[in-house]
């Protein structure tokens, strides 16, 4: 009979075997569900979606009238003679309670409310920033890794190769048809070849940390196929229509309004609130109570050097608003622009490399190998065709890398999701 201890200890190594064959057999993680889980757990964003709620919850409470104040008061109270500290022998001391409300024009709260507001709009517009912000650095973590990956694994291919090319350095060395400087010389380029595959171990370290930063644990897994990479939604000639509605652009408009409610809440604040108090007085048995109501009005005495002047502040602090956007709009659309001209190039230079110069550059290598196993060529000459053959594969791969960086950064100008121009290919 087995002890209680030993089936649970059973019991749980089946369970350890269950979870470890679900990872083994997990699905690659997709650039999609990367994006997806990105949002998922980003705290960014509902932070934003926090800071809207509360900027409405305010704009509601600014739309209110004051709350009343309550005034509790003793009048008149003697403090020497006969009836020092009396409260009802004099017929001047009074006992008072009173409640004062200040009633604000509609104008000012409603400027107040429709403050706060626009301030609620602007973290909405900041929320999708974020979101646009969190998917493109996702794309660029996850396209880094699986690049990275594609690089480690032709590295491993030509270290294979290369492990050959010593073996048969060894053979015509034995055989007498080889130096043992061939042999040293292949020996290095392995070596080199090695060096570079740890260099590339490590930036896919490198890179499934920065993924892990968005996705979390899911990071560590299988990558799926990249996406299409040969089109992305904007086009050179409509970048200023296309870049009109981008989050960040969104983002200044509202700053900007922002600025605007500000200058009108100043220009309501230059009619004065009028408060109105109404007070009882209890005085003492002979005497009668009194009733008071009170009217308080500001006067505004230099209006043009006080709520003139922060009118022509709020003004000022609008059209710096509107200067700041329009002239981060035109670094934006130059700065797209440029990444787009760059992807569109990139992508002609792959299309060049496919084309002449990884064909010419593997041709170059069989025609050294074909030479040296004839006995008319060194086999530094087949180093050299291998090496110059791997640094062109490698070229491509590290240029197809910064299209899809590029790529990456042009699709999520604005959140996935969102309604977006139709795709520019190359």
């Amino acid at each position: 009979m087995f002890s209680r201890s030993k089936i649970a200890l059973a019991m749980m190594l089946a369970l350890l075997l269950n979870i470890s064959a679900l990872r083994v057999h997990a699905a690659p993680l997709t650039l999609d569900n990367a994006l997806r889980l990105a949002q998922d757990r980003s705290r960014q964003l509902p932070a934003q979606a926090a800071a809207a709620a509360a900027s409405r919850e305010l704009a509601v409470a600014a739309g209110q009238r004051p709350d009343p104040t309550l005034k509790v008061g003793l009048n008149n109270l003697p403090v020497d003679g006969p009836d020092r500290f009396s409260v009802s022998r004099d017929f001047m001391t009074m006992r008072s309670i009173g409640v004062m409300q200040e009633f604000p024009l509609e104008a000012k709260r409603k400027a107040r409310s429709a403050r706060f507001e626009r301030e609620a709009e602007a973290a909405e517009a900041g929320r999708d920033l974020v979101l646009a912000n969190l998917q493109r650095d996702t794309a660029m973590a996850w396209l880094d890794r699986h690049f990275q990956e594609r690089l480690r694994d032709e590295l491993v291919l030509q270290r294979d190769e290369a492990r050959l090319q010593i073996d048969a350095a060894d053979a015509a060395y034995r055989g007498g048809k080889g130096s043992q400087a061939d042999v040293f010389a292949a020996r290095s380029g392995v070596a080199q070849v090695e060096d570079r595959v740890a260099q590339t171990e490590r930036q896919i370290t490198t890179a499934t940390t920065q993924l892990a930063r968005w996705v979390g644990a899911p990071a560590f897994e299988t990558l799926a196929a990249p996406p299409v990479l040969d089109a992305v939604p904007l086009r050179a000639e409509e970048l200023d229509a296309q870049l009109a509605h981008h989050p960040q652009a969104d983002a200044l408009l509202r700053q900007e309004a922002v600025a605007r409610a500000d200058a009108e809440l100043a220009q309501a604040n230059k009619k004065p609130d009028v408060s109105v108090e109404l007070m009882f007085s209890q005085r003492g048995s002979a005497y009668s109570n009194m009733v008071s109501v009170n009217l308080s009005v500001p006067l505004q005495w230099d209006p043009k050097n006080r709520q003139d002047r922060e009118v022509s502040a709020k003004l000022a602090r609008v059209e710096q608003v509107r200067a700041e956007r329009e002239e981060a709009t035109r670094a934006h659309v130059a700065e797209t622009l440029a990444m787009l001209q760059e992807w569109r190039s990139d992508r002609e230079r792959l299309t060049r490399y496919d084309a002449s110069l990884l064909p010419l550059a593997a041709e170059r290598t069989r025609a050294a190998t074909a030479a040296y196993r004839g006995g008319t060529g060194p086999l530094v000459a087949v180093l050299e065709a291998r090496r110059g053959e791997i640094d062109t594969r490698i070229e491509r791969l590290r240029l197809e890398m910064d299209a899809a960086r590029l790529w990456a950064q042009l699709k999520h100008l604005v959140p996935v999701g969102a309604n977006a121009p139709a795709a520019a290919r190359p």
